[in-house]
């Protein structure tokens, strides 16, 4: 039973427990980011950013491009709904969508499961290219990231209906590379961001399908200090 107190957290989560994770589902990284808006206004630290949430000022745009600037997509844009659009709600979402014009909040997500080594250079050229993404529309945006890493001792990832279970050796158990993966995100990716939080925990993604975070306690303890920080330096920058 989940106890977080926090919707991206029950988010990420929901990702893993009682399912299989398909690494390949593009709009996973969305999903959890999208949540960030969503405990920013629960959490009401910035009177500003949640009036114009509820006024439809600002909205999340989840193809995550401003209207008329090209880019590549993040996970989570948040901005000032371009005029001429209707935002969307969504029962159960504080937050409406629709198309933005500027980026006040950029939020990006990556999740490393399994072979994390491998990819660790893609992920990290990805996460500091995105950063520069948010800020080339012009603007001061709040850059963002979460990245979740795996402890597990086991895992099992899904290729169409082939299993890849991990064997310590040719393919890495998580543990065996978690760490290093954490060490290298923190010297290369971080500091492209205004908050860099890694998302530790367990999921062997394999029947009945478990999910645990390496320490709750501490993970809401770091999310909510993001979040307190987030919607200060939003009313610095968007007075």
């Amino acid at each position: 039973m989940s106890e977080e107190n926090y919707a991206l957290l029950r988010t990420f989560r929901s990702l893993f427990e009682g399912k299989p994770y398909r690494h390949r589902i593009a709009n996973l990284g969305d999903l959890v980011a999208s949540h960030l808006y969503e405990d920013l206004v629960t959490l009401d630290k910035s009177a500003k950013l949640t009036e114009r949430v509820r006024h439809h000022e600002r909205v999340v745009n989840l193809r995550n491009l401003m209207t008329g600037k090209p880019g590549r997509r993040g996970d989570g844009t948040f901005g000032e709904l371009v005029p001429a659009a209707v935002a969307l709600t969504e029962k159960g979402m504080l937050v409406a969508r629709g198309p933005v014009a500027t980026i006040e909040i950029g939020a990006e997500t990556k999740i490393l499961a399994k072979a994390m080594i491998k990819q660790i250079d893609r992920v990290i050229t990805d996460l500091i290219n995105q950063a520069t993404q948010f800020k080339r529309g012009g603007g001061n945006p709040v850059c963002v990231a979460f990245v979740g890493i795996n402890f597990a001792e086991q895992y099992v990832s899904f290729e169409g209906r082939k299993k890849w279970p991990t064997d310590g050796k040719r393919y890495k158990h998580p543990v065996q590379e978690a760490a290093q993966a954490e060490q290298r995100l923190n010297d290369k990716a971080r500091s492209a961001f205004d908050e860099f939080q890694i998302l530790r925990f367990r999921a062997s993604n394999a029947k009945p399908f478990p999910f645990a975070w390496v320490d709750l306690t501490s993970t809401e303890m770091e999310y909510s200090s993001v979040l307190t920080r987030v919607s200060r330096e939003y009313d610095r920058r968007f007075a």
